[in-house]
């Protein structure tokens, strides 16, 4: 049988709401309660106003379950077992990928400078890359490769969170003073306007900033709104920015469902003539593309904007 909630008093200090799980871990409120009552897991205390409040050791499970679904796994095979038994499948899930992919060894120093708390050293290291690679190789060849190490480290639990987020701030800096270097591309002369931002329930912004990066490299006029921006306003700003392109970004961690729905209303509320591009590691955009939405790698990119300046200078040869 169902054990039922109870009210207890709760240190606020060590548990979460269920606002601060889904901001925190990626889950959505209403996914929790469907595992709640479909696996009877988590099992939420209620605070004096029954509120759902969540234990630490609850909070640390559900952070494991979604390590899994990250690398593949489906809630319902995984949200039974111990904290223990989920940090094993995950180390050993995220090792047999990590072995799958072969990441180049020459990767493995700036992993352990964030092991180190090198921060200093690692943004360093990172730039002088920088200036030996170019941009667009250092986007596509260093950057891309080692955020996923960095995100396969984390989910075998070799990285905590907050070590994480250090490199995450660390290759901000770098990216985004290399933009700023870039002299911004005339929209006057042939170069499409790109709107770069996230949908509101998408906080991760580091797959955005090196879209951003590639995009500035082959010449495009970028306007980015940064992370979290509600449909209406990037539908107001595609429009008073006169915006050809409006590109969004979306990790593994967003919802699924978020992710399509979003993308669909989206569509729906731009005119025809903008193109809308998406990316990144939500599992959605690869098992169903959207209708009139061009899912992209960052590889795919320059040939996206190329693609975009052959039709725009057909258009212009046809205008009387």
């Amino acid at each position: 049988m169902k054990t039922e909630p109870f009210s207890l008093s709760v240190d606020s200090t060590i548990s979460s709401t269920i606002s601060d799980v889904e901001r925190d871990i990626g889950v959505a409120k209403e996914t929790l309660r469907v595992w709640e009552r479909r696996y009877d897991f988590p099992q939420p205390l209620r605070d004096p106003h029954g509120e759902r409040i969540y234990p630490v050791e609850q909070v640390r499970k559900l952070r494991l379950v979604k390590r899994l679904l990250d690398l593949g796994f489906r809630p319902g095979k995984v949200i039974q077992f111990s904290a223990e038994q989920l940090q094993k499948m995950a180390e050993h899930a995220a090792g047999a990928r990590s072995q799958r992919t072969s990441p180049p060894a020459s990767l493995q120093p700036y992993l352990q400078m964030c092991k180190a708390h090198e921060m200093e050293a690692l943004r360093r290291k990172l730039s002088q890359a920088l200036l030996v690679m170019g941009l667009k190789s250092f986007v596509t060849d260093l950057a891309a490769p080692l955020t996923e190490l960095v995100g396969e480290a984390w989910a075998s639990g070799q990285l905590a969170v907050f070590e994480e987020h250090l490199y995450t701030e660390s290759l901000t800096m770098v990216l985004r003073s290399a933009i700023f270097s870039v002299p911004q591309a005339n929209a006057n002369h042939g170069a499409p306007r790109v709107l770069l931002t996230t949908l509101p329930q998408e906080r991760h912004g580091l797959g955005l900033l090196m879209a951003e990066a590639l995009c500035v490299v082959d010449g495009t006029h970028c306007i980015s709104l940064g992370v979290q921006t509600p449909l209406l306003d990037i539908v107001d700003a595609a429009r008073a920015q006169r915006i050809d392109v409006v590109a969004l970004s979306f990790s593994a961690a967003m919802n699924p469902r978020h992710a399509l729905d979003g993308l669909a209303a989206l569509r729906s509320r731009l005119p025809p003539s903008v193109q809308l591009w998406a990316g990144g590691d939500c599992a959605a955009l690869k098992r169903r593309t959207p209708p009139s939405v061009q899912v992209l790698e960052l590889t795919d990119i320059s040939g996206a904007i190329a693609a975009w300046r052959a039709r725009a200078a057909l258009a212009a040869d046809a205008q009387p």
